[in-house]
């Protein structure tokens, strides 16, 4: 294992273009062995063997954990990182605060296989659903996670990512997709809550569905899927829920359904927003390049997404 005071010397120009341009796309309870701690405290780097690749991934573990923990996954959107994402949406405060642990994968080539897109993972059909599942093995291996409260979240690129390991995974109690969408198929996912978060100003993946805005800087293809009330009512199909009732604070509309087994399915729609994590760090550079506006303020995301998780098990 690294620290990741030394992956950053060795590698600083990497690490000074995942800034500016991260995030533009962007059974059992308790298993692990009894006792096992070996995750340090504080920011980690480790890899784990999935598909014949030796893939990366980053972790947080705060002060203070014991017995079986929580984890959330955190997917970076296209052209970031794992160490971008942990950066820019303040998960490592949150897992502080709730006593969680958080993983931060890395994407092959900055990107994720989530069906029809994107980049390299997508054209070479990477097995990212894989890689996911044998990284939340490797850390079972070392602290007790617990099974029940096992969730994942994702920015864009990511959140269509979580999206797909919700379809075709049962790891997941809950997920939590930040201005993503739908394009894989899901007609044999095992039902689970779902939080949705998206800006009704999205060019890159419309809120209303359809081909998003390619990026003017690199001609990325357009993200072409469902809208996000298609994408909700799908999974309002999965998990068997009752119509949903709707509320409206300023800028944030909070659609909430009741489904079976105490699970929900929630939209949360951001008026105005555009393609971005609600609450997070903005990307001046990145703004520039690729006309994406600074993330809203009238609403924070990382917290939200927390809350919902807390209030779903498995």
């Amino acid at each position: 294992m690294q620290s990741r005071r030394a992956r950053a010397a060795s590698a600083c120009l990497v690490a000074v273009l995942a800034i500016a341009l991260g995030g533009c796309l962007s059974g059992g309870r308790a298993l692990g062995t009894p006792g096992s701690q070996s995750i340090p405290v504080g920011q980690s780097t480790q890899s784990v063997e999935a598909g014949g690749v030796s893939r990366t991934f980053h972790l947080y573990r705060p002060q203070g954990l014991t017995d079986a923990v929580p984890l959330v996954v955190m997917l970076h959107g296209g052209f970031g990182s794992g160490e971008q994402a942990e950066r820019a949406y303040h998960w490592d405060a949150e897992a502080d605060a709730g006593h969680f642990l958080v993983a931060y994968p890395d994407g092959l080539n900055r990107a994720w296989n989530a069906g029809t897109c994107c980049g390299e993972p997508q054209r070479v059909d990477a097995d990212d659903v894989g890689f996911i599942t044998a990284m939340v093995g490797a850390i079972e291996e070392q602290i007790p996670i617990d099974r029940a409260r096992v969730y994942v979240t994702g920015m864009s690129n990511g959140a269509m990512m979580a999206l797909r390991l919700g379809c075709q995974s049962d790891l997941f109690a809950a997920i939590a997709p930040v201005a993503g969408t739908l394009l894989t198929d899901c007609s044999r996912a095992r039902p689970a809550s779902v939080l949705q978060i998206h800006g009704t100003a999205d060019d890159r993946v419309p809120y209303d569905g359809g081909p998003g805005k390619a990026f003017a800087f690199n001609g990325t293809a357009r993200v072409d899927g469902p809208s996000a009330q298609a994408v909700n009512a799908t999974w309002r199909a999965i998990d068997g829920c009752g119509p949903p009732t709707s509320s409206t604070t300023g800028d944030v509309t909070t659609q909430i359904a009741a489904c079976a087994d105490g699970r929900t399915v929630e939209l949360i729609s951001v008026a105005g927003a555009g393609h971005q994590w609600p609450g997070g760090e903005p990307s001046p550079l990145a703004e520039k390049l690729a006309g994406i506006p600074a993330p809203s303020t009238a609403l924070n995301a990382t917290d939200t997404i927390w809350r919902f998780f807390a209030q779903h098990l498995r």
